[in-house]
């Protein structure tokens, strides 16, 4: 799981990084908030997910992790889709900016269960020493 989340992640930094060039390249700024949303949600979010389930792979294989994965690769493409149809003036993108953004939080908070659940309950990871055992 954890390296899944990486390499998705790496995915949405090269589009966010790429969104970010063209609208500096065209003077047109008006998806700033969907290429702060591809960084933060896809990019660094994915990234902390996967660094974490690296390092407890108990909270990776759960059950929980593997509906939150699916939440949120569902969620984020399907809010940043519904945000920049907003933003071109479809109103009837509001619909699955909501459904995204909602499956997006349920997910967050399906992680947080998890870390809640597994996190410090790994034997081959001492977080107490900081060190692999």
């Amino acid at each position: 799981m954890g390296k899944t989340y990486l390499k998705v992640a790496s995915v949405y930094f090269t589009i966010g990084v790429l969104a970010g060039l063209i609208m500096g390249i065209i003077h047109d700024f008006r998806f700033t908030s969907v290429h702060a949303h591809v960084n933060l949600l896809g990019w660094v979010t994915m990234a902390l997910f996967g660094i974490i389930y690296h390092f407890y792979p108990n909270a990776a294989n759960s059950k929980l992790a593997k509906i939150q994965f699916w939440l949120h690769n569902i969620g984020v493409p399907v809010m940043l889709g519904g945000i920049a149809l907003q933003i071109l003036g479809v109103s009837a993108a509001l619909l699955p900016t909501i459904i995204g953004s909602l499956a997006v939080v349920i997910g967050v908070i399906l992680f947080m269960v998890n870390v809640f659940k597994y996190v410090g309950k790994d034997s081959n990871y001492d977080s107490d020493k900081n060190v692999s055992l």
